[in-house]
């Protein structure tokens, strides 16, 4: 089985994604995948589309180097019993994405203060 057979389904969703610039390359036994995709969402999406083909990453058979065209984000001030994952829901992002854009203001995801203003990345 070639690379490209063992990622069709990582390459097939980099397209159904809209990534541009998607070049998809075999050399030396590594699949090299390259490409422009527009939220950090997305980015996040085809980095859990990989770690489900191969889990632990042992094959090291593929380097993905996708960048994110758009860092739009819209601002979230925090609400008394609100959570990231309660947010996230609210606007469709994952409590790892608020976290990860979010990390010069938070250092536990579990805990969050009402009145901190969150960056949250926009879905496209």
């Amino acid at each position: 089985m070639s690379l490209q057979d063992k990622y069709k389904e990582l390459t097939d969703l980099a397209s159904q994604l809209g990534t541009t610039n998607l070049e998809v390359r075999e050399q030396d036994n590594v699949l090299y995948i390259d490409g422009i995709v527009k939220s950090a969402e997305y980015k996040e999406k085809l980095w859990n589309a990989y770690g489900a083909i191969d889990p632990d990453y042992r094959s090291a058979d593929v380097v993905m180097n996708i960048k994110v065209t758009e860092n739009a984000s819209k601002e979230y001030t925090v609400k008394s019993g609100d959570s990231l994952s309660k947010i996230g829901k609210e606007f469709g992002v994952s409590w790892q994405t608020i976290f990860e854009a979010n990390k010069d203001v938070i250092s536990n995801p579990d805990l969050i203060q009402p009145g901190w203003k969150l960056k949250i990345p926009t879905v496209l």
